[in-house]
């Protein structure tokens, strides 16, 4: 073990490490080691370590990996239904079949019914037979009558109100085939939660049930320099009044649904320099209070229906006054409405300069942008619109002629 004045720090491996182990246990043993000592590094060597847990993140303590040679890798779930209704407040479920739950495992409850923040994700703390305790007090009522169940779903890394923390140079194999699905509010390869200024760098998430890289509530978080792909749902999730984010030189590529999706009140964020390719519906979606952010010299190819998405918001809850400068958005979407960019809702204030917009000669992008009949106040200026299918622009409004300022070279 070393440590000098400035930054203590702690191995841990499979051989030759200050803590020896090959799972979640021996991971989060150094972590807490480390936070005892006010904050420092853990190093993790080369191998894989098998998640039954997730790697609970402290304060002022950096996790670092060798790279894709550092795998975290999610243990295969089970899922059961509950016997007894798990009520709002509680701090114990009773499933029908114990098997595969234990304390010191990862959970996760909800029902038919409930979903996004009322999901409780927590750790097992206790069991009697078929009953065991919950870490964290159950967010919602979670019926027998409404399907109700826990299953060995949680992060593979995750942060709850940490501040300082660092994660780098880490790979997650997220073994969706294994693992029912966990919806982005509660869970991701790595999810956060008011957890400012946390650092992501270099970190690979791949085929997680649900989305790569998730944080909520959760400000000057940075992104750089990671991978989300084939990951079912979301690659990288920004969310939930997570103000000023920045995501840089990151790929998020072949997800099930989403690249990039701005969910409720991402403002004032930067997006520069990223892949957001072939994904199975958008690029980039934005939508409710997504202000003021700035997006440069991305790509979002390939998708499946658009490269951009501004969603259907009324006029107090839309994506205004957002940024495109230099970025590629070529060959989206399949069939009669494939679209580069799609702007629907009460959207205004958007600025599009010097984008490439079109298809490669022998791509399959219908329309370069569609302004929706509600938007307003659209500003195109210096763009390359050449090689879609039917139309380089199909503004739909009354008068739009008077609205958008379309500037050419």
């Amino acid at each position: 073990m070393s440590s000098n004045r400035c930054t203590p720090t702690v191995t841990v491996g499979l051989a030759d490490a200050d803590i020896s182990g090959n799972d979640n246990r021996s991971l989060q043993a150094a972590v807490d080691y480390i936070a005892g000592l006010g904050g420092g590094t853990v190093e993790i060597g080369p191998g894989t370590y098998t998640m039954r847990d997730s790697l609970h993140l402290r304060n002022r303590v950096t996790v670092r990996g060798h790279g894709t040679e550092s795998v975290l890798f999610k243990a295969d779930a089970v899922e059961c239904r509950l016997t007894l209704d798990g009520d709002y407040g509680e701090e114990q479920i009773t499933v029908a079949d114990p098997a595969g739950f234990a304390p010191g495992v990862g959970v996760s409850v909800t029902d038919d019914n409930s979903g996004g923040f009322h999901t409780v994700v927590c750790t097992l703390t206790w069991s009697d037979g078929n009953t065991f305790g919950a870490g964290k007090p159950m967010l919602g009522d979670y019926l027998v009558s409404r399907n109700a169940r826990a299953a060995t779903t949680f992060p593979v890394i995750s942060g709850y109100g940490v501040t300082g923390a660092c994660i780098k140079n880490l790979a997650i194999q997220g073994n969706r085939d294994n693992n029912p699905y966990l919806n982005g509010c509660r869970g991701a390869g790595i999810f956060l939660y008011r957890s400012h200024g946390t650092r992501i760098t270099r970190c690979t998430i791949q085929d997680y049930n649900g989305d790569g890289i998730s944080f909520q509530q959760s400000n000057d978080v940075s992104v750089e320099d990671c991978v989300c792909s084939g990951n079912t749902h979301l690659g990288l999730h920004p969310g939930s009044g997570s103000g000023s984010p920045a995501i840089r030189n990151c790929r998020s590529v072949e997800n099930g649904r989403i690249g990039l999706f701005l969910c409720w009140r991402v403002k004032n964020g930067i997006f520069e320099n990223n892949r957001l390719n072939d994904n199975g519906e958008t690029g980039i979606s934005i939508g409710h209070k997504d202000t003021d952010n700035t997006f440069l010299n991305n790509e979002a190819n390939g998708n499946g229906r658009e490269g951009v998405l501004f969603r259907d918001e009324s006029e107090p809850m839309a994506g205004h006054r957002n940024y495109f400068e230099r970025n590629e958005i070529l060959d989206n979407g399949e069939g009669s409405e494939g679209c580069g960019v799609r702007i629907l809702g009460e959207t205004r204030d958007l600025t599009f300069v010097n984008n490439r917009i079109g298809s490669s000669p022998d791509g399959r992008q219908q329309i370069g942008i569609v302004i929706g009949e509600r938007a307003d106040r659209i500003q195109l200026k210096e763009n390359e619109l050449s090689g879609n299918v039917k139309l380089e622009v199909d503004d739909r409004r009354e008068g739009s002629q008077n609205r958008t300022r379309i500037e050419h070279d």
